[in-house]
């Protein structure tokens, strides 16, 4: 199902003028560095192809002919490739290496476009091996570069636009041998007969993967085989669909892709069977706003929104196929982390849903909160690498089936709760939306937390917090500039093990009461620890975790109204 969604996609994206992917036999390339011939084969320049500066200049994309899969052995690609193949330059201190791989090179150029050697840019190349001096190429300033680095490169003639390897006669010849082949079995994915494709294609940009490329599909070893079968045998997909599917995958991972987002240890990429919306929004949804726009995600998510009254998830759109892939590295391989297939409408739905759980005081401020910034808020010290490999992964595929959030979620907001000793905004977000959907999905008596503060909420835990954050108030109004609370010395324990810190708390307050100049004041919090104190039967002796979960966000409500009601009424005469 997964390889042929992606087959469909290639063959939605070849046929698209504007942003059409490499047909069959090609592939886009960064090359930094292309070798500028005369009709003699004389090197006149060394073209640097980067833009931007320092460690962001990135080369230029060229159409090449599809490399071959790189081993540990001798495999040189066609009229591209590192310096060591394509001009025989040893930048490794490895003379008789280089020299076969230079050999390898010539040789693919000799054997495969024999029938276009007379082509002005093949003679021109061939005329340029054959005659190639090192020495006089170090006139060039990208010499020493290209010495150190071993980067990929390519030729053109002076008078030409395109590379040699975009020649009419050159694409041509090797279009038809790629065509060539002769079938051979019936393709797993297509269901036509296809030659066999023995090695597929390494999948590039999955985050944490071999940077040469890992494999979906792959036979690396003994134990993998059946029936004396080897390599691609095993599982037959013709080549047409290889290309395809590996084709469209890494159109997807690309580094300047806009259908691909990190969740966690997953590289997760999207796409729809027909262009729509979704495929240009969806990433903003779930991941950090980009430094340049800001408000994008913002806006995105108020445009999910709106989209219910406006129909513009549900209109003739809403009823294509919506496809999310997750990736993990693992070795050599990729793992499918999650598979999610929807129509767009279904999609826009539990969106919104999740946002909507989310929701919570604080938001004026900090705006919707991306999974990437919720799931750091709930990793040791608030690093990305300590976020736990599959909890990522869980989540989203909660999102998206509408199921509970993982039990190692609302664990981890309350850990990091006790030990920073606070609330922040994405924890209490983040905590909330597991709680309501947790009483959602399991259709409990216990009431929904609010989006702020709810003072008729009976459930012991949120009154526990509202008392806690009424006493730390009281505390910080008798003591002004104090530098640490009873929250960052009771808050673990008072979330917890409620009996054993607040009858000394309450005491305490008696004490910082008196201390309070205005009356009024004094008065308001009276009330106020006497009307959450009326919905308690005594201090529990421990809290289980969903009762730590509502205790977060009965302080945080509790703390998020003193300071966004502070009329001249409450703070008394």
């Amino acid at each position: 199902m997964i390889l042929q969604a992606l087959c469909q996609y290639y063959e939605r994206k070849a046929t698209d003028p504007q942003n059409a992917l490499a047909p069959e036999g090609f592939e886009q390339k960064e090359i930094p560095f292309v070798i500028v011939l005369d009709s003699n084969g004389s090197v006149l320049e060394i073209e640097d192809t980067r833009e931007g500066e320092g460690k962001k200049r990135r080369a230029r994309s060229f159409l090449v002919p599809q490399g071959v899969k790189k081993t540990s052995g001798v495999a040189a690609n066609v009229l591209w490739d590192a310096a060591e193949y394509a001009l025989g330059v040893d930048t490794r201190g490895k003379p008789d290496r280089v020299q076969q791989q230079h050999d390898a090179f010539r040789f693919r150029i000799q054997n495969e476009l024999s029938a276009v050697r007379e082509d002005a840019g093949i003679r021109a190349l061939v005329r340029c091996l054959d005659t190639l001096d090192l020495a006089l190429l170090e006139r060039f300033p990208a010499w020493e570069e290209i010495k150190a680095t071993n980067p990929v490169v390519t030729f053109r003639l002076v008078d030409d636009l395109e590379l040699i390897c975009q020649r009419p006669a050159v694409v041509k010849e090797l279009s038809s041998a790629t065509t060539a082949s002769v079938s051979a079995s019936i393709c797993l994915i297509s269901g036509e007969m296809d030659a066999t494709e023995r090695l597929h294609s390494s999948i590039k940009g999955v985050w944490g993967a071999q940077t040469a490329g890992a494999n979906i599909v792959s036979f690396n070893l003994p134990a993998f085989n059946s029936w004396g079968k080897e390599q691609g045998d095993n599982a037959p997909v013709g080549k047409k669909a290889a290309f395809a599917y590996t084709t469209a995958l890494n159109h997807l991972l690309r580094k300047d892709s806009r259908q691909r987002m990190q969740v966690g240890d997953a590289s997760t990429v999207f796409w729809s069977e027909k262009s729509s919306e979704m495929e240009n929004q969806f990433s903003l949804f779930f991941q950090d706003s980009p430094k340049d726009d800001p408000d994008s995600g913002t806006e995105a998510v108020r445009n999910l929104f709106s989209s219910v009254g406006n129909g513009a998830y549900t209109g003739p759109d809403g009823n294509l196929r919506f496809y999310i892939l997750g990736l993990a590295p693992n070795a050599a391989r990729i793992a499918v982390r999650f598979w999610h297939v929807a129509t767009v409408a279904e999609v826009a739905e539990q969106v919104i849903r999740y946002f909507d759980e989310l929701d919570i005081a604080g938001r004026e401020k900090y705006g919707w909160p991306s999974l990437f910034r919720l799931l750091v808020n709930t990793a040791l010290q608030e690093k990305a690498d300590n976020i736990p490999p599959n909890l990522a992964g869980d989540t989203m595929r909660a999102i998206l089936e509408d199921r509970p959030f993982p039990a190692m979620l609302l664990q981890a907001a309350i850990r990091r709760c006790r030990a920073s000793q606070s609330v922040n905004y994405y924890r209490a977000a983040l905590i909330k939306a597991v709680l309501n959907r947790s009483i959602r999905k399991h259709q409990s008596n216990e009431k929904e937390l609010t989006v702020a503060l709810d003072t008729t909420n009976p459930n012991p835990g949120y009154r526990l917090g509202r008392l806690f954050a009424v006493l730390e108030k009281i505390q910080e109004e008798a003591n002004p500039g104090l530098n640490a609370t009873i929250r960052d010395r009771f808050y673990g324990a008072a979330s917890a093990t409620p009996v054993t810190v607040f009858a000394n708390l309450l005491k305490l307050k008696n004490h910082h009461l008196a201390k309070l100049d205005k009356p009024g004041r004094k008065t308001n919090f009276e009330k106020l620890i006497g009307e959450i104190m009326a919905g308690l039967n005594g201090f529990p002796a421990h809290l289980p975790l969903p009762e730590q979960g509502f205790f977060a966000i009965g302080y945080y409500h509790q703390r998020q109204d003193f300071y966004t009601r502070k009329t001249e009424s409450a703070q008394g005469e």
